[in-house]
């Protein structure tokens, strides 16, 4: 029989884990039928709410469940990192508790990959309907942006529950990267995928744990992972002014030969001057960026730190 891991990151999701559980326990009894059985394995990812708990005693009931508990929030990309270097499965799928990722579309996904010939099934929404109107405005500029300053392909809408095989986790887990952004990794690492469309859903219960600027500081992340256009534009943007700043010295020449040098215009001097000093900043912030990401990954510190697993406990008994 065939393994399929389902790997769930977790953070303050106590109130949906149940409603996800019950659902993919559905799904799990019709994988029976195609000769697979599931290891459901949570990552906790240094949630402050009852998360643990609740992981541990579904898993009284259903010894297929196994986690990992983190000291603190690493993030979401340090969970499904640690899910996919645990994840035994000959197929892998991630996908969120709030039931934003329905489970129903698990069998689809995987006959894709195990009988129609692709490495990867994703998922991506085919509106953004129930989302606020700014956070979708915002979204769809940032994929038309990266995909004008990026080599690799980011599909709009497009979200972390995909399906794949051991070859595709196996090249994922190849990138060492501290900074990591796991839609374009599964772009980068490439490989035949089927695209899967569905409406918007609405959370399960509780509440996102993305807010606008969660989303905003993530999206930098990506466009700085995978594109180094904006280096080039900020040097652009300072030939330009240089050639501007030459253009305006001529002027002055043959203004002051002509008519003489009064002293005046102070005020849009002033606002040239802060023009410019403002573009200086924005050019320096954007090397300042790279540098960081930069720095970050010199220091080679781990990615995530565990603080409790079943998953060693296992090992142990296993040695």
């Amino acid at each position: 029989m065939k393994l399929l891991s389902v790997i769930v990151p977790c953070f303050n999701e106590d109130e949906t884990l149940p409603i996800f559980q019950k659902e993919i326990n559905k799904v799990a009894t019709i994988f029976k039928t195609l000769d697979v059985i599931l290891e459901i394995l949570y990552i906790d990812d240094g949630s402050s709410d009852k998360t643990l708990e609740t992981i541990k005693k579904l898993r009284l009931y259903d010894k297929r469940i196994k986690y990992l508990s983190f000291s603190r929030n690493f993030g979401k990309e340090a969970a499904i990192l640690a899910g996919l270097e645990k994840a035994k499965g000959d197929y892998v799928v991630l996908m969120d508790a709030d039931m934003q990722d329905p489970p129903t579309y698990l069998i689809d996904m995987y006959k894709a990959v195990s009988e129609n010939g692709y490495d990867c099934a994703a998922t991506k929404r085919a509106t953004r309907k129930g989302e606020p109107i700014i956070r979708s405005f915002f979204a769809q500029l940032f994929y038309k942006f990266i995909n004008k300053i990026s080599k690799i392909e980011f599909v709009d809408g497009a979200r972390d529950f995909r399906l794949m095989t051991r070859q595709v986790v196996d090249a994922i887990l190849e990138i060492k990267e501290y900074n990591r952004f796991i839609k374009g990794i599964a772009s980068w690492v490439g490989f035949k995928t089927k695209w899967f469309e569905y409406e918007n859903i609405e959370r399960s219960a509780g509440t996102t744990k993305w807010s606008f600027w969660k989303l905003f500081l993530y999206s930098i992340d990506g466009i700085i992972a995978f594109s180094t256009t904006p280096l080039i534009l900020s040097m652009l943007l300072g030939l330009a002014f240089f050639f501007l700043s030459l253009i305006f010295i001529l002027f002055i020449i043959i203004r002051t030969l002509a008519y003489g040098d009064p002293v005046d215009g102070w005020p849009s001097l002033a606002v040239i001057v802060l023009f410019i000093g403002g573009l200086q900043l924005f050019c320096t912030g954007i090397l300042g960026q790279y540098l960081s990401k930069t720095y970050m990954e010199t220091k080679k510190r781990p990615i995530y730190i565990l603080r409790e697993s079943e998953l060693s406990n296992e090992d142990s008994e296993e040695e």
